[in-house]
């Protein structure tokens, strides 16, 4: 009797298995809101100089307090080319004879400038107060922007690490619990921090917990589901990270202030901490472990409550100890990293993986992490984002089906890639175009997000799939890292953050092309199996 036979006995999919993924999926849902917080808690609001002028103009970038107002500030701040007042500089005295009409202009240009000793002003039509405008994140500070956002995804890459290692010791219940309330104390004192590096701290501290999140509430889900319902939960799981960027575009719109806003989304942990509890403890992992016998208690108890009783008392320790002979033959073999790129068909395996990983994630928040530069309101295309993933994930699904792993994986990346850098060619007027691009590209990577996920299990050996998993995930919090830092190039080029976008998932998907096809084939046991394939 192997463990996927008790878990039929004691029900299968039964009411156990809907109220606990169920019950999973709102942590999920959280997870989306904290993964794109800075869109709108680090948004840039339109600014100018702090001047002399400020108590009597309104603020603003383009202030319109009247026409005196507009007086001492084209007075007082320089315009660029677009005849909007300049971001970062002012005139080191006021230049009044730039009010005379029929000046020519060219004095302005010779005027000497510096930049915002006094600070900046704010415009609040949109944004009442977000880190940028609490810390002064512009012009010269402008990088630390993207530098917050890089901090915390290193946070997400560590506590992979660490909880991963933690949850195969002490359990995956205990360490939900842990990491619901991690995020609800960390994301709380983030909404409290006095200073940018606080706030940088909490929120690397928040990314760690919501790994652990995420692991565990992907193994509470998958190991108390029976095979044949696997693909179905996942696809649940995954929506409800969808679900949750149209919950954040809501509360962001109803919050304004970025504290609030960060205190809101970090404030319902504390009641996932506290119905956690309720949480069964995976009996799979009380039996690796060799805790037979809370792992014969927990099989009984969702036997009880999917109405399954008599046939939960009939399981014995003897059950149990078949089942993990049976189906952990090769456990007392021990096998690492290196054993990923040990030998040839392992290595190209390994290798295109990376490419994939890295390039989907990477791509993915270099879009959804941009939305102010779409032209449109913030909100609307963070709905829109969310949006675009459910039926990118359900035709994604399909087409895995039907049509194989390799070609939809290389297919989602190379159009993912086309589309982001067609925005090389557009012009910045044609909002409504470019919107279309991205938001096709972003399809695209969600459709890429969940193929690798099921082709990187199906690729590698049972031995070693959870190492080559945890291999890729950590490639993808490497992409995650990276990509806010790609942003800075704009400096250079405009155009040149587009370029690095889009090229890298066509590159990746060129790299899937030499991956082999696992459409209706055996998973494989051992690393021997996937060399003779």
């Amino acid at each position: 009797m192997t463990f996927a036979t008790l878990l039929e006995q004691v029900g299968g999919l039964g009411r156990f298995q809907v109220l606990n993924v169920a019950m999973l999926c709102f942590p999920m849902v959280m997870m989306a809101a904290h993964n794109l917080l800075q869109n709108f808690t680090a948004a840039i609001p339109g600014h100018r100089c702090r001047t002399a002028t400020n108590g009597t103009c309104s603020t603003g970038a383009n202030a319109t307090g009247g026409s005196d107002c507009t007086d001492l500030l084209r007075a007082s701040i320089p315009m660029d080319g677009s005849r909007v007042l300049q971001k970062c500089h002012r005139f080191t005295t006021a230049q009044w004879h730039l009010l005379d009409h029929n000046s020519t202009g060219p004095e302005a240009t010779e005027a000497a400038l510096e930049p915002c000793l006094d600070g900046w002003t704010y415009e609040e039509d949109i944004f009442v107060s977000t880190i940028v405008t609490e810390w002064d994140l512009v012009c010269d500070f402008r990088n630390l922007q993207q530098m917050a956002q890089s901090i915390y995804m290193a946070g997400v890459l560590v506590g992979a690490v660490v909880f991963g290692g933690l949850s195969d010791k002490f359990g995956r219940k205990a360490l939900l619990i842990w990491s619901c309330f991690q995020i609800a104390v960390s994301g709380s004192c983030a909404a409290f921090a006095p200073s940018f590096t606080a706030y940088c701290t909490f929120r690397f501290l928040s990314g760690m917990a919501l790994s652990g999140v995420g692991l565990n509430c992907t193994s509470l889900s998958v190991e108390w589901t029976p095979m044949h319902s696997r693909a179905t939960v996942s696809m649940v799981t995954g929506y409800s990270y969808s679900v949750g960027q149209f919950i954040l575009a809501g509360v962001a719109y109803a919050i304004r202030d970025w504290r609030w806003l960060q205190l809101a989304v970090s404030f319902p942990y504390f009641a996932f901490f506290l119905y956690g509890w309720w949480f069964t403890e995976s009996a799979r992992w009380y039996a690796t472990a060799g805790k037979l016998e809370q792992a014969l208690k927990e099989l009984r108890k969702v036997a009880r409550i999917n109405g399954k009783k008599e046939q939960g008392e009939k399981l014995s320790l003897e059950d149990l100890k078949a089942s993990l002979q049976k189906e952990t033959p090769s456990a007392k073999s021990s096998f690492t990293v290196a054993d990923l790129v040990r030998t040839p068909t392992m290595r190209r395996i390994t290798c295109c993986l990376c490419f994939v990983w890295f390039s989907t994630s990477f791509a993915y928040y270099g879009l959804a992490m941009d939305l102010q530069n779409f032209g449109v309101s913030v909100y609307l295309i963070q709905v829109i984002f969310g949006a675009v993933d459910i039926p990118a994930k359900l035709i994604a699904y399909i087409v895995i089906s039907y049509f194989g792993r390799r070609i939809t994986q290389a297919l989602a990346l190379i159009l993912a890639g086309l589309s982001i850098a067609s925005n090389i060619f557009v012009p910045h007027d044609l909002q409504i175009l470019r919107t279309i691009f991205a938001v096709f590209g972003k399809g695209c990577l969600g459709a890429s997000f969940n193929c690798v996920f099921l082709y990187t299990g199906e690729l590698y050996p049972t031995v070693i799939r959870q190492t080559g998993m945890g291999f890729g995930n950590t490639m993808a919090r490497v992409g995650g890292i990276v990509a806010p830092l790609v942003r800075m190039t704009s400096e250079y080029s405009p155009s040149l953050p587009l370029l690095i976008y889009g090229a890298a998932p066509i590159v990746s998907g060129i790299a899937a092309c030499f991956l082999p096809e696992t459409l209706n084939v055996p998973l494989p046991d051992t690393i021997e199996d996937v060399e003779s394939q």
